[in-house]
């Protein structure tokens, strides 16, 4: 009787204790508002799944992501109505030092991929399409990179009319053949060829001409930023918040058919397909999570391209790649 009392006793304590301990990290969790794209996007790809699968709570975080149209995430986080951004192009971040904005890209997500696809019979390469038209989201930092790659190639662009479009349209554009060819990226190249498997893709050349320029194959492309202000004050909540993209990353990787049901919740089950395939085919999705520190060297070889066509006015400084001692 008395072990049994016992035992019931320790279990009880026991059950207590950690219902206890749950109760005070949800209690202690530090909120952190991230405005972020909405979906299609890359930086809508992680967030449900740190939502779903309680990635936040697991590093005492409390995350809200709020999903804004990529004008108006650019504006209120250059703005600092919000702090923290889990949409942030590297190149976006190194042009808003140049406009007067301190902030500094914490880590990597993505790595660039972007691509050229054509039905058109006369396009066969990229040199074929000087004096001809080009769909694209010209506004984008993926067009930009698409630039710097296809001068890599000697195609001067200046040659070449640009259809520009918002980037939902250019999926819509390679369907209808609007133009001779579209530049555009994931998840949308996905979408385009599980409907058109006949599109050709033009090669860019991206790893050769990248590891040539740069010694490495890693190409930083989006990521989570922040206010320096933001840093200083919370620079204890910035591995926790790696960690949390991390384990994301990681539970993607090896769950893509889970993930994209996550992911793609609100689509429909061809969408979901497509997510599935493109999550096993991580060389089109890039995803790459590393600390900006550890890729530092990639990140200046990237404002060095951005700077060789113009779209970053000066080299941004080193204040905008995040080196923390607190990094675990």
């Amino acid at each position: 009787m008395t072990s049994g009392f016992l035992g019931r006793t320790l279990l009880v304590a026991g059950a207590f204790a950690i219902a206890s301990s749950q109760a005070i990290a949800q209690q202690v969790a530090d909120e952190v508002s991230i405005v972020v794209f909405g979906p299609p996007s890359l930086g809508a790809f992680l967030p449900p799944i740190i939502k779903a699968q309680g990635l936040d709570t697991k590093h005492g975080l409390d995350i809200t992501f709020v999903e804004r149209t990529p004008d108006a995430y650019t504006a209120q986080f250059n703005s600092g109505e919000f702090q923290v951004g889990g949409s942030a192009a590297l190149l976006t971040v190194g042009l808003a030092e140049a406009r007067g904005v301190k902030a500094t890209y914490l880590f990597n997500l993505f790595d660039f991929w972007g691509a050229v696809v054509t039905s058109n019979d006369e396009v066969q390469t990229l040199a074929d399409l000087q004096g001809k038209d080009l769909a694209a989201a010209a506004g984008t930092t993926n067009y930009v990179m698409f630039n710097w790659f296809a001068r890599q190639q000697g195609i001067d662009t200046s040659n070449v009319s640009i259809v520009n479009t918002a980037t939902p349209g250019l999926v819509g554009y390679a369907m209808a053949n609007r133009a001779a060819a579209v530049q555009l990226w994931e998840p949308a190249y996905t979408s385009l060829l599980a409907q058109r498997p006949e599109t050709r893709t033009l090669d860019l050349k991206i790893q050769d001409a990248w590891s040539e320029f740069a010694g490495s194959t890693n190409i930083p492309y989006l990521g989570v930023a922040a206010h320096a202000s933001w840093v200083e004050e919370n620079e204890a909540l910035v591995p926790r918040l790696y960690a949390a993209y991390k384990d994301a990353a990681d539970w993607v990787s090896a769950n893509p058919e889970e993930a994209a049901e996550v992911i793609g919740a609100k689509g429909t089950p061809e969408v979901r397909k497509n997510y599935a395939d493109l999550i096993r085919n991580n060389d089109r999705l890039g995803l790459n999570v590393q600390w900006a520190g550890d890729v530092a060297t990639e990140i200046r070889k990237v404002y060095e391209a951005g700077t060789s066509i113009d779209y970053l006015p000066s080299m941004p400084t080193d204040a905008t790649i995040y080196s923390g001692s607190e990094k675990p």
